[in-house]
């Protein structure tokens, strides 16, 4: 399966001019800011640099834009820590055990878990893509619309069962998710749920409904507290701690490479990626847990199942593109771009053509790393210090920023509105104890579930039985039920036998 004389011309192509790595320091930078600045996506970082990659050769503007994708998996979980706002929605489940972590003066820690998830996920995920690039690329061939749906509707169930007592209110949140995101124009060109407004046929953009549901509801709720983090003390930015944090995390090993298998394999699938990956992620690693309850209260097992998994997905979603051609989401749809500048197809035949500089991609995401770590431990502390921001400047700024990058990447007033109204929305959720990240996903995959459901019922002419010739999606689908039910069922059952037990003694 590896080519031994193309990875030595792949080495020969990295090591044998010094230019190639000129570009990656200031990748992981750019990939850094934009990442840890809410409403600045990665994507968006890698179009604005990408016309730069004109004057690149081919390996160094995949070096480039490879940091870019890199810095900006770890950034995104910075402000998800700090503030409670994810940087992208790669890192939602990042804020669900990194902001009480922050709240309770354990920030340094948490950003130190987070930078040795995100690097530990990143190597895994390559070390899996140099050995499986091929066998994964034909199995993701595999997949079609029908299993997508199911991939889909099992991670919504997952994440509507974060908290056991209130899967009903975490199922309703995610349904509404769903109605919400295929609002707008249908692959049949009908439009549905505009209510006559015409700034709602593309539908509603979901990154500044993201930043209204996660960032400014929680802005309302700490409209009293004086700071983030309320003791003094504990608000201090301490370098020994964020080293402390970094130990911490490889005290869960298996919770890595749960989560880099699961980021690998889920983010190879095009258009699910790190989205799901985190959150699958985070709720397996719930699940499996001795003490369930207590992860979204600080539970550092958290921080680390999320990071390793949207960090280990780039690897999966340059899988594809590297052996398919086919962009696994915004960032490496910009590198496919790329491609198509330097004359460039992927696909089984560049895999086999240009072996090397596929191995040349994967070896310097190796030293990338190695990089992440020094960089990441300078920034840190610098962007750290926010948590020593008083909430009277720090509100008004989160929601300037949040109102201007909602504009910029709408370009009219739709974002601006978009961010108040479901301010609002993420406000009531959390009031009456509805889940607000199961809204998030829901309307994030809302129109990919719909798409695929559609292609289904065309493919099958709408016979429910073409399911059972799907062993996959049936698989799937049995997976999403034993999610569901499997722990009250199981719960039942314990209760039984031990009534049985006390009856007949």
């Amino acid at each position: 399966m590896i080519d031994f004389t193309a990875v030595e011309q792949g080495l020969n192509l990295l090591f044998s001019d010094f230019s190639p790595w000129l570009v990656v320091v200031p990748g992981i930078i750019i990939g850094l800011i934009f990442g840890a600045t809410p409403g600045l996506q990665i994507s968006m970082a890698m179009a604005i640099f990408l016309p730069m990659t004109l004057y690149m050769d081919f390996v160094q503007a995949m070096l480039f834009l490879t940091a870019i994708f890199t810095g900006g998996s770890f950034g995104s979980g910075i402000p998800a820590i700090l503030m409670n706002i994810p940087g992208t929605s790669s890192a939602i489940a990042t804020a669900f055990d990194g902001y009480p972590m922050a709240r309770q003066g354990r920030h340094n820690q948490a950003l130190g878990i987070a930078l040795a998830s995100s690097v530990i996920g990143v190597l895994m995920g390559y070390l899996i893509l140099f050995v499986m690039i091929q066998p994964l690329s034909l199995m993701v061939l595999k997949l079609g619309p029908a299993e997508m749906f199911a991939v889909i509707l099992w991670g919504m169930t997952l994440i509507a069962s974060l908290k056991g007592e209130q899967v009903l209110k975490g199922l309703m949140a995610g349904f509404v998710g769903l109605l919400v995101g295929t609002i707008g124009f249908n692959e049949l060109g009908m439009a549905r749920g505009t209510m006559g407004q015409t700034y709602l046929l593309d539908g509603v953009p979901v990154i500044p409904a993201m930043m209204g549901m996660f960032a400014a509801s929680e802005l309302f709720k700490l409209a009293n507290k004086g700071f983030i983090v309320e003791s003094e003390a504990s608000r201090k930015v301490r370098i020994s701690e964020i080293f402390e944090g970094f130990g911490m995390a490889l005290r869960y090993p298996w919770v890595m490479i749960r989560g880099g298998l699961i980021g690998v394999f889920v983010g190879a699938v095009p258009g699910v990626g790190s989205s799901v990956s985190n959150l699958l992620s985070y709720v397996e690693t719930q699940r499996r847990d001795s003490d369930p309850a207590s992860f979204g209260k600080g539970n550092p097992k958290g921080v680390v199942a999320s990071e390793s998994a949207n960090s280990t997905s780039e690897a999966g979603s340059m899988a594809t593109l590297l052996a398919l051609g086919i962009p696994g989401g915004g960032a490496t749809a910009v590198m496919l771009a790329a491609f198509a500048m330097h004359n460039i197809t992927g696909g089984p035949q560049f895999i086999r053509q240009q072996t090397d500089v596929v191995y040349a991609i994967i070896f310097a995401n190796f030293a990338q790393v190695f990089l992440l770590v020094v960089i990441g431990l300078l920034f840190i502390p610098l962007l750290a210090n926010i948590i020593k921001v008083p909430m009277r400047y720090l509100i008004p700024s989160v929601l300037v920023l949040a109102v201007m990058g909602s504009f910029g990447l709408t370009g009219n007033m739709t974002g601006p509105a978009t961010v108040l109204i479901f301010a609002v929305v993420g406000w009531l959720f959390r009031h009456y104890g509805y889940s607000v990240p199961a809204m998030v996903i829901g309307m994030l995959l809302g129109a990919m579930a719909e798409k695929s459901l559609l292609h289904s019922h065309q493919i099958s002419g709408g016979d429910i039985t073409y399911l059972f010739e799907r062993p996959v999606a049936m698989g799937i689908l049995v997976l999403m039920l034993v999610s569901l039910f499997g722990r009250p069922l199981m719960a039942r059952l314990g209760r039984t036998r031990r009534t049985s037990t006390d009856a007949s003694s």
